[in-house]
Order: C-alpha cells, then sequence, then structure tokens
C-alpha cells in the first residue's frame, strides 16, 4: 500500500470542509506536534503501518504548533479534549475512535473504517 496521503488542515476553511466531508463518510484527525519526538514517532508509526483506501478514510494533518487555533476548534468541535500528538476519527458525523502519544494506532482506523 502507498504512503498515506495526507490533506493538510491550514484555515478555518480547510477545517470547516473536513468536518462537513466527515458528515457523511470517515475523516481521522492526526494532530503531530513538530516539537515532540513522541509525536514524530507516532507519525512515523502510523504512516508505516497505515493501510486503509482513501476511499474508505480521507486523512487530515494538522500541525498544531504552527495552526493551534484550528487544534483548539477541532477539540470545541468534536467535544475531545486537546492532547498532543492526538487521533481522532469521525465517522458520519460523529467521533467514534480517540487516542494519543502511544496509543495511536493505524489498526484501530482500520476496525473503524471498514
Amino acid at each position: 500500500m502507498p504512503a498515506p496521503e495526507w490533506n493538510h488542515l491550514r484555515s478555518d476553511a480547510d477545517l470547516d470542509a473536513a468536518l462537513a466531508h466527515a458528515n457523511n463518510a470517515t475523516v481521522v484527525f492526526f494532530k503531530h506536534s513538530t516539537r515532540c519526538p513522541v509525536s514524530s514517532m507516532a507519525l512515523r508509526l502510523f504512516e508505516r503501518n497505515y493501510q486503509v483506501p482513501s476511499e474508505k478514510a480521507r486523512l487530515y494533518f494538522l500541525d498544531l504548533i504552527a495552526y493551534r487555533p484550528l487544534s483548539n476548534r477541532i477539540a470545541n468541535e468534536l467535544g475531545v479534549e486537546h492532547e498532543s500528538p492526538q487521533l481522532i476519527v469521525v465517522k458520519n458525523g460523529h467521533v467514534v475512535h480517540s487516542a494519543s502519544h502511544h496509543m495511536i494506532s493505524a489498526e484501530d482506523v482500520k476496525s473503524v473504517a471498514e
């Protein structure tokens, strides 16, 4: 399987589009801290093991150091307390999975996306 295809969140419009898409599909948010080695490790492991086709789940990547207000919006709008690194899966408008740090797993996404 090829490397995951990330959609980058850089604006309110990007987040609005992702949340709108999540109303009728599966969306995965990965909140990454570029200053944190644990976050970098979690991201590498996730990317190495991710095997969900893009038509089953759309991936969104957030650099939360550069775009912290978007991270706060995700936490507020989805009702999931902010953590870093953090993976949040939204399916048909509902959060179906959330994990942080060493609990982030590509296999968990696969199980809820299919």
